[in-house]
C-alpha cells in the first residue's frame, strides 16, 4: 500500500491551501491517520493527527490555522492550512497507523512567500 500526498504548492503568505493524502488501496482497520512536516536543516515535526472515532489533535504551537479531516472509508486524510505563513514551509508527510504498521507518504512541498 502507498499514500500519495498531494495539494503543495508556493503560496504568498496569507493564504490557503488543502493537502490530500490517499491509499493505493483502503486501509481497513486503519486507527490514526495524521500529517507531519519537515522544514530544510530542522526534524520531523508532529502536525496533526485524526483518529478512525474523528478525534482530532494538533501540535500545540499550530493550532488555529490547521484543520485535519479524514474519508476513513477510502483511506484519505487532508489538512487545510489558513493563513499561511513563511515558517509552514516544509515538506509535508501524510501517516497512516494499522496495527503496529505505519504506512508513510512521499511529502508534497509547501512553499510559503513573504
Amino acid at each position: 500500500v502507498q499514500l500519495q500526498a498531494s495539494g503543495g504548492g508556493l503560496v504568498q503568505a496569507g493564504g490557503s491551501l488543502r493537502l490530500s493524502c490517499a491509499a493505493s488501496a483502503r486501509i481497513s482497520g486503519a486507527s490514526l491517520m495524521g500529517w507531519y512536516r519537515q522544514a530544510p536543516g530542522k526534524q520531523r515535526e508532529l502536525v496533526a493527527t485524526i483518529t478512525a472515532g474523528g478525534h482530532t489533535n494538533y501540535a500545540d504551537s499550530l493550532q488555529g490555522r490547521f484543520t485535519i479531516s479524514r474519508e476513513i472509508a477510502k483511506t484519505v486524510v487532508y489538512l487545510s492550512i489558513d493563513n499561511l505563513k513563511p515558517e509552514d514551509t516544509a515538506l509535508y508527510y501524510c501517516t497512516v497507523r494499522r496495527g503496529t504498521v505505519n504506512y508513510w507518504g512521499q511529502g508534497t512541498q509547501v512553499t510559503v512567500s513573504s
